[in-house]
């Protein structure tokens, strides 16, 4: 089932060249063409992401319930091309609310039954090689699509954004075109009784409760990736400086995805996100205290190595440690939590930014990142039969 891990990377792929063209835009055409003030900027992405958060679990459930993951995933990518439409007639920051909700609502369906199909069609000694493929794909087209973002604003000007957000459609289409590729396990169709999950939950195992724990806590220091822009234009550099130190981000993610994925194979997950919780520590520490624009150029590039680290493994993780029946529930669940506790982190984050300096909220993540690993390591045991 190896094509089928390479052509649901090829979905991300091609849907997150898209989604990158447009998103490092939205904070610019609001404020440009619609007057918005940052707050409301961070209230819009506040409400669109909230959306997402809310819809994983069930997308998940959904998935579990009725055993058919690849309508639901197609359903989730296609929205992106309503969103595009959305932007291009959007004439208020309302109709921009109203896109990036469109957007974020084809996120929070699509993510639990993808990374179900993602698991399924690999064995349990190459899981997270499998995860780290799709992870690399989705990343590459992250990087891509950011320098087209630059490229393309450079060249047609701030007045010309809705000629991007027309061009973004294109890639879109390509992500559909993918899914006649994408083949699902056959399961017998099985509608069972809406209160299976809700009535087991108890019977869980404790190291998924535990893990679930984790991630919530180590995302509450986790902030939206704007603080890490806002940081390097505090250091010096420029908008435009900004945007290729986010590509350089995303570029060594998609790198190291797959070897990582592969070390997690032979290791074990929890040794690499451990590794990854303290790598993200360091990373945080950097941003909080980095002198000089080379310091702070290794905080990005050390920013992708962690993100290379966990974000493929953890949802190989959970895959494996979850009960078959309610694997696609417990990825929504890990990501409706994540989605959850990114809404305070991002407010404490600000806060802490305002009354103590701009180093306060990175040092509160570089501390909640190693209370994570620490947790991890010393409590987290091996008592399921699958590889931790």
């Amino acid at each position: 089932m190896f094509k089928n891990i390479v052509f649901l990377g090829l979905v991300s792929f091609f849907a997150d060249i898209s989604s990158e063209m447009v998103y490092p835009l939205i904070p610019l055409y609001l404020t440009s063409a619609f007057g918005a003030t940052p707050v409301l900027v961070g209230i819009i992405e506040g409400i669109a992401e909230s959306v997402a958060s809310l819809l994983k679990v069930f997308s998940g459930y959904v998935s579990d319930k009725y055993k058919r993951k690849k309508p639901l995933a197609f359903l989730g990518y296609a929205a992106g091309l309503f969103y595009k439409l959305a932007l291009i007639f959007a004439g208020s920051w309302v109709g921009m609310l109203f896109a990036r909700v469109i957007d974020r609502f084809g996120k929070g369906i699509r993510t639990a039954p993808r990374d179900v199909m993602v698991s399924e069609s690999a064995d349990k000694e190459h899981m997270g090689k499998a995860f780290g493929i799709h992870k690399a794909l989705d990343m590459a087209g992250s990087a891509i699509g950011i320098l087209l973002s630059f490229f393309l604003l450079k060249s047609v000007g701030e007045g010309g954004y809705k000629t991007i957000f027309a061009l973004s459609a294109i890639p879109v289409i390509l992500a559909l075109a993918m899914f006649g590729f994408v083949k699902e396990k056959k399961e017998p169709r099985q509608i069972k009784e809406r209160e299976h999950f809700w009535k087991n939950a108890k019977n869980i195992n404790g190291n998924l409760k535990l893990y679930l724990f984790v991630a919530f806590l180590f995302t509450l220091g986790n902030s939206s990736n704007s603080f890490l822009l806002l940081r390097a234009g505090d250091v010096g550099f420029s908008s435009t400086d900004t945007i290729l130190l986010y590509f350089i981000y995303n570029a060594v993610c998609s790198v190291l995805s797959i070897p990582f994925g592969k070390i997690s194979d032979k290791i074990g997950r929890k040794k690499v996100l451990i590794a990854g919780y303290l790598t993200f520590s360091l990373v945080y520490f950097g941003f909080a205290f980095a002198p000089t624009k080379s310091v702070l150029i290794g905080a990005f590039v050390l920013y992708g190595v962690y993100t290379a680290m966990v974000a493929g493994v953890e949802r190989a993780f959970i895959a494996e440690i979850s009960p078959v029946e309610l694997k696609g529930t417990m990825l929504g669940l890990h990501s409706t939590l994540v989605g959850i506790a990114l809404l305070p982190a991002s407010v404490i984050a600000g806060f802490l930014w305002e009354n103590l300096g701009s180093a306060a909220p990175f040092v509160f993540g570089a501390v909640l990142s190693a209370l994570s690993a620490l947790i991890l390591a010393s409590f987290f045991g091996k008592k399921n039969p699958q590889k931790a």
